[in-house]
């Protein structure tokens, strides 16, 4: 009786044993890295379940799906998330499970940067092959499907750095950027100086993008823009250059001839008075604010050193000299 029970014993003692392995085996497999030679981009592809997913793996060369793998769908039942998955070194299948299921994609960024065109930005969005979708070439239907109907898009879309997700639409990033300049604009607007000489935003919005191209010292944003502004107040033609080379367009060759300046179009401050007919550049936070709120003074003239800063004048005297200073290289302390 006793060998009986013995030999009854043993008899169900294997397949427990033998199942306390296996089980072992599959939370080893479960915790196992799937990538020890270096990180790895994942594409999860809409609709793809368990068994896909592990063809998808196996092509990279990190996992070889056998009855494990099989047995981890049907025991974790992963909610798989479409998506760029980034498997960073050391990652175990567990962990890798749970981060598709969590949707935990690759994250990438896009800067617009200050001082952009619009034609620099469309370059960078279309050259781009994470972002999906195509933009309209004519710049009104892509401004009419932003809801800005009857608007240009240049000065429209804040300098920003954007984060996106493998496949998200160009379309979707820009009209974040142009929600994100409205908002911008909006609060600038409101905030501004009453004496300020504009009647609407999009004016502010034109003024901030010569201030964005005129200089990029944070600290002369509010001098430059309060030489424009008092311009603005004398009837004094505004005479910034960025203007005039917006105007020229694909034709500048990088050098600003005197014709240039004598060449009349809606956008030279040099035949023409007031503000040109559209912003020249995406304009930044600082420059709309600068814009709203110029710092108060007296000067009505600027130019550049040659290192990035400004040496601003009263008078049309002061600044001759400067000029034959710092462009013309004659005066004391020579051209720089």
């Amino acid at each position: 009786m006793k060998r009986l029970l013995l030999a009854i014993a043993f008899l169900i003692a294997i397949p427990v044993l033998a199942g306390l392995w296996l089980w072992q085996d599959f939370e080893r497999f479960l915790d196992r890295p799937v990538n020890p030679g270096g990180p790895v981009q994942l594409w999860v592809s809409p609709g793809m379940g368990h068994g896909a997913l592990g063809r998808e793996l196996s092509r990279l060369g990190l996992l070889q799906p056998d009855w494990r793998w099989r047995l981890s769908g049907r025991i974790l039942e992963p909610a798989l998330r479409s998506g760029e998955y980034r498997i960073e070194t050391g990652t175990s299948i567990r962990r890798l499970l749970a981060k598709i299921e969590r949707g935990d994609v690759v994250r990438h960024r896009l800067t617009i940067v200050e001082g952009w065109t619009f034609a620099e930005l469309r370059h960078a969005l279309t050259r781009d092959s994470r972002l999906g979708g195509e933009l309209p070439r004519d710049d009104r239907e892509l401004m009419n499907l932003l809801d800005c109907h009857e608007c240009l898009p240049e000065g429209w879309f804040l300098p920003e750095t954007y984060f996106f997700v493998r496949q998200d639409g160009a379309l979707d990033l820009l009209r974040r950027a142009h929600q994100a300049m409205q908002e911008v604009l909006d609060k600038a607007w409101q905030q501004r100086d009453p004496e300020l000489p504009l009647d609407t935003p999009y004016e502010l919005l034109i003024l901030a993008s010569i201030i964005e191209r005129e200089t990029g010292q944070a600290a002369e944003r509010d001098r430059v823009a309060g030489v424009f502004v008092r311009r603005l107040n004398i009837g004094m033609r505004l005479q910034t250059d960025p203007t005039v080379i917006y105007g020229l367009d694909e034709s500048f060759d990088g050098r600003l001839r005197r014709v240039h300046l004598r060449t009349d179009h809606p956008w030279n401050t040099y035949t023409r008075h007031g503000l040109p007919l559209t912003p020249i550049a995406l304009p930044g936070r600082a420059s709309i604010e600068a814009a709203a709120r110029p710092a108060d003074g007296t000067e009505l003239y600027f130019v550049s050193r040659g290192d990035g800063s400004h040496h601003f004048s009263d008078t049309l005297a002061e600044h001759n000299a400067a000029v034959n200073r710092y462009i013309r290289g004659r005066g004391q302390g020579g051209g720089q």
